[in-house]
């Protein structure tokens, strides 16, 4: 059995601010934390949901890892020789069981998850434009995307029963395109909160948002979990991973709103949908529920969030077997500066093939684990090298702002 790294070498990103858009497994707590008050050539386009500007991306990108906040090698001092590629194995196939959709329950789902969407308008010299929001918690907080109220310098919230507050931004994180609001209204219902791995593609999904900025109250649409794990390519802003794909249907206006399961339960934060020429074609896009909530209690507590970085660059590895190649892990090409992988001993032409004891055959998996992750966090990573495995236990560096 060989292997091999993909086609080409995988691009760095950068993280950078998104521009403004055309719009649309560590454990995170369930209660927010406490923390005082204010303080879319070929056809295709993927598209951030606001009502204004463009961002666009054809493309998935494997990018370094320290765009996701995973990559960066010192000028290498005394280095051990680099062992050869090591003999790679195949992995058991994922369990794809479906669960069928009853669509009878969306009206209940729609009434429970209702009183806790809200409309927000933000206004500002830079942008005049708007997107949807989720009730987080009692104390007056609303997630939301950070592409919605990006370069605000007011954002007014409204919820279901037409009441306007005005609202706080506590804080925003462009990476993950997660931005917390605060308002002072008293009797706040918060949103449930699910799980994603309680989430199967086939499954039902419903999306409450508020499309187009339309007077009247935020509305339903409902479709199924089509695909999990999707990465997007965003020009003028770092790539998404680890997003949800879902066909009910998400409009303008929509980003920052809620996509629900069949418990009405919050399973991810709506973000972005692809577009053609002749329109829009069933692809939503959601952020993960826990990625969400970990950067908004970040944000609530300290107003930032302290990215995770590995420290190396790298290829999805590929196993060949019986004709076929298979993604088995991932290749380390290099190691970059202040390398938290090669502190931890790690070398160039290890294969990276699990975190904390959970499978990792890809580049994308890998981007979306160290996303929920963050900057001194202790992690063990299994590593094929030659012909030996091996654990190495990490300390995480911090990706800069």
């Amino acid at each position: 059995m060989t292997y091999r790294g993909p086609d080409g070498p995988e691009s760095e990103q950068e993280p950078l601010e998104p521009a403004a858009v055309e719009y649309t497994e560590p454990s995170v707590p369930i209660d927010p934390p406490k923390a005082p008050p204010p303080r879319e050539s070929k056809a295709w386009t993927i598209a951030l949901g606001i009502l204004g500007g463009a961002l666009l991306g054809t493309g998935v990108t494997l990018g370094v890892l320290t765009a996701a906040g995973v990559l960066e090698e010192p000028a290498p001092p005394t280095q051990p020789t680099n062992p050869p590629p090591p003999t790679l194995t195949i992995p058991a196939p994922r369990d794809t069981t479906q669960v069928a959709v009853n669509p009878g329950v969306i009206a209940d789902i729609a009434g429970r998850a209702l009183p806790s969407i809200v409309t927000i308008e933000s206004s500002g010299f830079l942008t005049d434009s708007g997107g949807s929001g989720v009730v987080y918690g009692t104390d007056g907080h609303v997630i939301t995307n950070h592409h919605v109220i990006e370069g605000a310098d007011d954002v007014v919230v409204i919820f279901s029963d037409g009441a306007r507050y005005p609202a706080t931004i506590i804080g925003s994180d462009p990476l993950t395109d997660i931005a917390v609001l605060h308002t002072e209204r008293p009797d706040l219902i918060p949103i449930a909160l699910g799980r994603s791995e309680d989430i199967r593609i086939g499954g039902m999904a419903v999306a409450v948002g508020s499309p187009l900025g339309l007077a009247g109250g935020p509305s339903v649409t409902s479709g199924i979990v089509s695909a999990i794990g999707r990465s997007l390519d965003v020009d003028g802003g770092p790539p998404l991973n680890g997003l949800i794909q879902t066909d009910a249907p998400i409009t303008r206006g929509s980003s920052g709103g809620a996509l629900l399961d069949q418990d009405a339960r919050l399973i991810g934060i709506t973000t972005a949908i692809a577009v053609s020429d002749v329109g829009a074609e069933g692809l939503g896009f959601a952020i993960p529920v826990e990625l969400a909530v970990s950067v908004a209690n970040d944000l609530i507590v300290d107003g930032e969030v302290a990215h995770a970085l590995l420290g190396v660059s790298g290829n999805t590895a590929f196993a060949e077997e019986g004709g076929a190649t298979y993604p088995v892990g991932i290749l380390v090409d290099e190691l970059l500066d202040d390398s938290a992988y090669e502190v931890a001993g790690g070398r160039v032409n290890d294969v990276i093939t699990s975190l904390d004891g959970l499978p990792l055959t890809t580049m994308d998996e890998l981007l979306a684990r160290l996303r929920l992750l963050r900057a001194d966090d202790v992690v063990v990573f299994g590593v094929l090298r030659s012909e030996s495995r091996l654990d190495l236990t990490v300390t995480l560096g911090r990706l800069a702002p």
